[in-house]
């Protein structure tokens, strides 16, 4: 099921001790969730919190490791991956599969980092929460689980989309990235609230783009809640 081609992903990434150290904490306690997680979603309650950015770090920390795991880019709405990481030739992705263009061997990417596999978002899609709902995404997902120690997606806002919830459905758990000082407490728990009705755990919060001179660093909460400092100011949804 692997597939042989070798995408270089490239991309300047800022050299953030604060940053990073809270991603190995994240990956710590994504392992201390239990054996039983494997696919686990990224969302955010709205655009440019970070989302994409925590995700895929999270990834490649993950495969830092020793784990094998693939990242999945489900913002077939808006996908920012393929230029955010310079890619200069065409590659085929989820939105194709998901349509019955192309097979799971055709979309699935290794890369130039050890031990990640990535699958692209593919062509805008106009109906992208029929093909996330659909079967296939489900059986695709299955296939990975068994081969993957992790499947990690990124998933379009929650709190824009109703795309988030419908993969929320089929995955272990869930991860919420929030900007800090931007998204109010209400709007949060909204959120929460429905990924709560999908039926999947949320796993913890990423509290994103805190700055770190006006607050102290930590994490708290149930699985841990994360302050990132600043990185991440670009636009990311």
């Amino acid at each position: 099921m692997m597939n042989k081609k070798v995408i270089s992903l490239i991309r300047e990434m800022k050299d953030d001790y604060n940053y990073n150290e809270s991603i190995k904490t994240l990956r710590t306690n994504i392992q201390f969730c239990g054996s039983n997680i494997h696919t686990i979603m990224f969302t955010s309650a709205m655009p440019d919190e970070g989302k994409s950015d925590v995700a895929f770090a999270a990834a490649s920390s993950l495969a830092q490791i020793g784990k094998h795991v693939v990242f999945i880019d489900a913002d077939i709405r808006k996908s920012v991956l393929v230029s955010r990481y310079q890619l200069t030739e065409e590659v085929s992705g989820l939105s194709q599969y998901l349509s019955g263009q192309k097979g799971m061997k055709e979309i699935l990417y290794d890369t130039n980092l050890e031990n990640l596999s990535v699958i692209f978002a593919g062509p805008y899609s106009p109906n992208p929460a029929e093909l996330l709902g659909g079967k296939n995404f489900r059986s695709l997902l299955n296939a990975l689980r068994k081969v993957y120690d992790y499947v990690i997606v990124d998933t379009p806002p929650l709190g824009s989309v109703i795309d988030s919830a419908i993969v929320a459905e089929i995955c272990d758990g869930s991860i919420m990235v929030i900007e800090s000082g931007v998204i109010s407490y209400r709007f949060a728990q909204e959120v929460k609230s429905q990924l709560e009705r999908s039926n999947c755990p949320l796993l913890g919060v990423v509290l994103n783009k805190v700055d770190m001179q006006k607050q102290a660093y930590g994490k708290y909460g149930k699985y841990g809640q994360y302050k990132y400092g600043d990185y991440g100011q670009e636009e990311d949804d």
